[in-house]
């Protein structure tokens, strides 16, 4: 699904060099669920926004369905993103003064796709997801467990393809980030590519494979046993 070679990041101020990612190789296929690991300032956060063309590299290749984007711009990058990827963050990213369906349908709005389907891929992801019951619930009125949940709603009811999550259960606690998990192991089991970033190595486990970085380097990479 995507190859990244040789590729780096740097960002540059008048004073300072800082080397977030340093000569990356890295491939993920099709159905993959993959861990990031590290110690922070490792450059996890940067990969997965260059993997979700949030970032683009400074050298090296990105390849995105045999696709050569690295020198893509904005405009083009945001075409792909919109059809291909949802993002999953820590901080949930919900719209106070929206409900939960509403929420979810707001990532439907870019698509052109008319009302009557909207609220029916809507219906049906938050059943997916459990959350159907809250569906006219502002996201105050939710636990921080199902405002995740309403997150990875958002994330999946376009039919993304790649699913990106970066920390999604760092402000829940421990059975709630258990919940999300299985959840993201539901959704990769029906087909769903996940790449994440992660701190916990029992929510690791849950990836296929785990990919570790320290100093914007790979360091290892551990597949886990099928």
């Amino acid at each position: 699904m995507l190859k990244l070679h040789n590729l780096s990041r740097v960002y540059r101020t008048d004073e300072v060099e800082t080397v977030a990612l340093d000569n990356v190789n890295i491939e993920i296929a099709k159905g993959e669920f993959v861990a990031i690991m590290g110690p922070s300032g490792c450059g996890k956060s940067t990969l997965l926004n260059i993997i979700g063309m949030l970032d683009s590299p400074s050298n090296g290749e990105y390849f995105f369905e045999d696709e050569q984007i690295a020198g893509y711009s904005e405009k083009q990058l945001s075409a792909i993103r919109k059809h291909n990827i949802g993002f999953i963050f820590q901080n949930f990213n919900l719209i106070e003064e929206l409900t939960v369906a509403e929420n979810i349908e707001l990532a439907l709005l870019y698509h052109k796709i008319p009302s009557a389907e909207r609220q029916k891929k809507v219906t049906e992801v938050m059943d997916l997801v459990g959350i159907a019951h809250r569906a006219k619930h502002m996201p105050s009125q939710l636990s921080g467990g199902q405002q995740q949940r309403v997150a990875v709603a958002r994330a999946v009811v376009g039919n993304q393809g790649l699913i990106l999550a970066d920390e999604p259960t760092g402000n829940l606690d421990s059975a709630h980030g258990q919940e999300v998990m299985e959840m993201l192991r539901s959704l990769n089991q029906q087909g769903a590519t996940i790449v994440m970033v992660t701190h916990s190595p029992a929510h690791a486990d849950y990836a296929n494979r785990t990919i570790n970085l320290f100093d914007g380097r790979i360091v290892t990479e551990n597949v886990r046993a099928a």
